[in-house]
């Protein structure tokens, strides 16, 4: 037992002493653990120490670059804002005071928003804040800063004058409270009608208006074609309304009334460009009110919980005032006129119309925007425009001829143009020495003709014979109108034709022959020409005193499309005083005889520049057709010559004897013989004033008169024509020069004609005539051809004068003027005088048929009576410079104006 009992012991302490042993190695290893575990701890604790730190560190670093990345796109923003801010509000919308000035938008162009400050961006620079109001909307002012309120107000309204352009903003303006104090600055625009002020009591009056006007914009102006002002503007690049901003500055409760029509003009203003701006009254929520609250606390733009604004100063009174005084003034003065390209079709459509029925083309815009169209036809047929001297007359006919022009090609439409002013604005339509282009359907053009109305006589019966020819072809086709006529003779040209006369009254002035028959060719002319196409355009300053008029009513009558300018007088009916407020650039346009209901208002263009005319007659030139030849332009200051002269030109060797018939010839009679030309007629087809020289009694020719260079030019004309149909040789040319003053231009033909001239002076003068007499004795068969050129006869009577035994001198001219012309022996003599010519032909009472034709010059009418013209009192003659009156008694039943062809190079 105790064995074992020690056995047991000695196990149990074996087992302690191993347990203790593993306890003590456990823990020696927990301890160690332990360490190791609190270094792990304490290196824990000092990363956690250290992670605060480098998270803020990276998170800063972070912030910083998402700052400056921001930072970046918000400057980057704000600079595109303000360059979209400067193209929304250019010019006068947008500029700083110190910079400011009107800049009206260009044709088209929308006015755009309106700056009333900045929006602050922190960092950058601001951005202008801008208000939308014409076009666009309205704007609603309030809160407790009564001075910002009035800047918002003020600024606004002067940039919406400034850049919509004089006369297109017209204020109304509502100030119970202080009587119109609130819009003092503007008060020079009430001068010009563009601002009206409303008295206390008057908003129920006003809200009336801008309801009506806003109907009758939508009924007549857009007529449902357009949804607005803004769009039809944008479409056809034109305006016809201004617009309209009333300006309430409060006021009492609104009645009921009131509130239903300021609700309907907030919903329908803008799109007829009516608008409002408001302080004081309340305006309903719509999205077409934008609402500015200025108060103590800054401004907001949008409502109270809008974007923040920094209000810009006041406009400068005094900038106010002087822009309010410029737009009236530009105003007062009239509009400017519209672009004369708005008359004109596309490029695709030039010449495209055709004149069968009418010619329509427009003459500027009404006061709706719509094209004023003039029209002639079978109605109305004629046209008279009226206006004073500088009311724009001839640049409403330079606009006229333009639009037809460019509708009309010249198969379709011929002008004859007379102007009686002295100038030469119409002789641009013709080829110039400048510009080598003309208008193509121009066939005459007559400039500087105040002293010769024989040439607007001359055309009245052009026409009137063109008028013959239609009518009878018009029979011979079984028709009555050109309409018809051109339907049953397609391969003829049947233009229409439009004469237009500047100051016609000129050539009717007076009451002499030419101004009875020029009025009884228009009364023609007016009455028949409608239904063959021949259209009359008469203008004038005035028509009143027109005595060729007086007791014509049916003449009158016939122009039922009447055109007044400013101030015009007799052209509208008598109770018609439209014209007398048309402003400048504008016409009253009336188709039925001038009563009042048919005027119509419209803006002419500015079409007679130089430049922008010259622009559509290159284009029209260049399309005109191969054979087209420039108009006939007569320049009753220049003096034709006689190299240019078509029938000079014309004359060949041979046609002495009658081979040839150039148009001298044919207006000399038809006669066989030579021709002298004498002159170039005043008609529109610049022909040669003739005289045939056939071997018939009396053919000689007289100039009467003491101008010297007139009568030396008349005598060297016939000579240098006379020897142009003779071949070398084989005719005579007698020179005799009795007048030293005339010595230059006779040696001057004499070179000129070479070896068939012969040269004599008052010295030899007398053997001339006795030569020639002998050889005109009894028996003598007729030789060649032989021309005596007599300057200043009348001064070689005493040379003249009778020997003893022998015949006179005088006697022997007398003769020769009797027998020559049967033997080929013409006499061409300048005598200085009626009264001298009649001496040297043997005294007062003597013969003088053996005179066939003269020239009077500086002659009075009364002087040529008797035998040297037909009838009693002589012809309606008074002298004028560088003009004659000729007569061929073998061929005139009066006397024709002709013009002597200059010195001869």
């Amino acid at each position: 037992m105790p064995d074992v009992r020690t056995q047991l012991a000695v196990r149990v302490r074996g087992m302690l002493s191993h347990a203790l042993g593993a306890t003590r190695g456990r823990l020696a290893a927990a301890r160690s653990e332990l360490d190791a575990a609190q270094t792990r701890l304490t290196r824990t604790r000092q990363a956690a120490r250290r992670v605060p730190e480098r998270v803020g560190a990276e998170r800063d670093r972070r912030l910083d670059e998402i700052n400056d990345r921001y930072a970046e796109q918000i400057a980057t923003l704000a600079r595109r804002a303000a360059k979209a801010a400067e193209q929304e509000a250019p010019g006068a919308a947008g500029a700083s005071w110190s910079q400011w000035r009107p800049t009206p938008a260009v044709r088209g162009e929308p006015p755009g928003a309106l700056r009333i400050g900045v929006v602050p961006l922190p960092g950058t620079d601001p951005v202008p804040a801008l208000v939308p109001l014409l076009d666009r909307g309205h704007v609603h002012v309030s809160g407790d800063d009564r001075a910002g309120c009035d800047s918002v107000v003020s600024a606004l309204l002067l940039r919406a004058v400034g850049r919509a352009g004089p006369g297109a903003v017209r204020l109304i303006g509502y100030d119970p409270e202080h009587l119109g104090g609130g819009l003092a600055g503007f008060a020079p625009l009430s001068t010009a009608g563009l601002l009206t002020f409303v008295g206390p009591g008057g908003l129920g009056r006003l809200l009336d208006d801008l309801v009506d006007q806003i109907r009758r914009i939508n009924e007549t102006v857009l007529a449902g074609e357009h949804g607005s002002l803004r769009e039809l503007a944008a479409a056809t690049g034109r305006r016809p309304e201004p617009w309209r901003v009333a300006v309430l500055l409060g006021g009492d409760e609104l009645s009921r009334h009131e509130r239903g029509q300021l609700d309907r003009v907030v919903r329908t203003g803008p799109a007829c460009g009516v608008h409002l701006v408001v302080r004081g009254i309340a305006l309903p929520d719509e999205p077409a009110v934008e609402r500015v609250v200025v108060g103590a606390g800054g401004t907001r733009l949008g409502g109270v919980a809008g974007l923040p604004v920094r209000l810009d100063p006041p406009p400068p009174p005094g900038l106010v005032t002087e822009t309010s005084r410029q737009v009236a003034a530009e105003v007062a003065a009239g509009p400017p006129p519209t672009p004369f390209t708005d008359l004109l079709p596309p490029d695709d459509q030039l010449w495209r119309e055709s004149s069968a029925t009418g010619l329509t083309a427009p003459i500027g815009d009404g006061p709706q925007g719509r094209p004023v169209l003039l029209t002639l036809g079978d109605y109305p047929p004629h046209a008279l425009i009226g206006g004073p001297s500088g009311t724009g007359k001839t640049n409403l006919i330079f606009a006229w001829i333009g639009a037809l022009a460019a509708r009309y090609s010249p198969a379709e439409l011929e002008f004859y143009l007379l102007d009686f002013k002295e100038g030469v604005s119409f002789a641009r339509f013709a080829q110039g020495r400048r510009d080598p282009s003309w208008l193509p359907h121009m066939r005459l053009v007559g400039i500087n003709v105040n002293t010769d109305r024989e040439f607007g006589l001359a055309l009245l019966r052009f026409l009137a014979e063109e008028l013959r020819r239609r009518a009878d072809a018009a029979k011979r086709h079984e028709v009555t109108k050109l309409s018809e006529l051109r339907a049953v003779d397609p391969q003829g040209r049947w233009p229409r034709i439009v004469a237009v006369v500047d100051e016609f009254q000129m050539l009717l002035a007076g009451r002499d022959a030419v101004a009875r028959e020029a009025a009884d060719l228009l009364e023609d002319l007016a009455r028949r020409g409608r239904s063959q196409g021949i259209h009359l355009v008469l203008a004038s300053q005035d028509v009143r005193g027109i005595e060729a008029l007086w007791g014509r009513p049916a003449l009158v009558a016939q122009f039922t499309l009447r055109i007044a300018l400013p101030k015009a007088l007799r052209i509208l009916a008598e109770r018609n005083d439209a014209a007398q407020s048309l402003p400048r650039h504008h016409a009253v346009v009336n188709a039925e005889s001038g009563m009042a209901e048919g005027n119509q208002v419209a803006r002419i263009p500015s079409a007679s520049d130089w430049g922008t005319w010259s622009e559509l007659q290159h284009r029209l030139w260049r399309m005109r057709p191969q054979d087209a030849a420039p108009a006939r332009l007569f320049d009753g200051d220049a003096i034709p010559r006689l190299a240019d002269a078509p029938d000079f030109v014309a004359l060949r060797p041979g046609e002495a004897s009658g081979a040839g018939e150039p148009g001298a010839a044919r207006a000399a009679g038809g006669a066989r013989g030579p021709v002298a030309l004498l002159g170039e007629i005043i008609d529109v087809q610049a022909r040669s004033a003739g005289m045939r020289l056939p071997r018939a009694p009396g053919r000689n020719l007289a100039v009467l008169g003491t101008r010297v260079d007139e009568a030396c030019a008349i005598l060297d004309a016939a000579a240098r024509s006379l020897h142009r149909q003779h071949a070398p040789g084989t005719a005579r040319f007698s020179i005799a020069c009795l007048d030293p003053d005339a010595d230059t231009a006779a040696r001057a033909l004499y070179d000129a004609l070479g070896a068939d001239a012969a040269w004599y002076d008052e010295e030899t003068v007398g053997e001339l005539m006795a030569e020639t007499a002998t050889g005109l004795g009894a028996g003598a068969t007729p030789g060649q051809p032989h021309y005596l050129l007599l300057f200043a006869v009348d001064a070689a009577a005493g040379k003249l004068a009778a020997r003893a035994g022998q015949r006179s001198g005088l006697e022997h001219l007398r003769h020769v003027l009797h027998n020559g012309p049967e033997r080929r022996t013409h006499v061409l003599a300048w005598w200085r005088g009626v009264a001298r010519m009649r001496a040297d032909l043997g005294g007062p009472a003597s013969r003088t048929d053996q005179i066939g034709a003269w020239v009077a010059l500086d002659v009075q009418g009364a002087e040529l009576t008797s035998s040297l013209y037909p009838g009693t009192g002589g012809p309606d003659w008074y002298p004028r410079p560088w003009r004659g009156l000729y007569f061929d008694r073998a061929v005139h039943r009066t006397g024709q104006v002709i013009i002597p062809y200059g010195p001869s190079a």
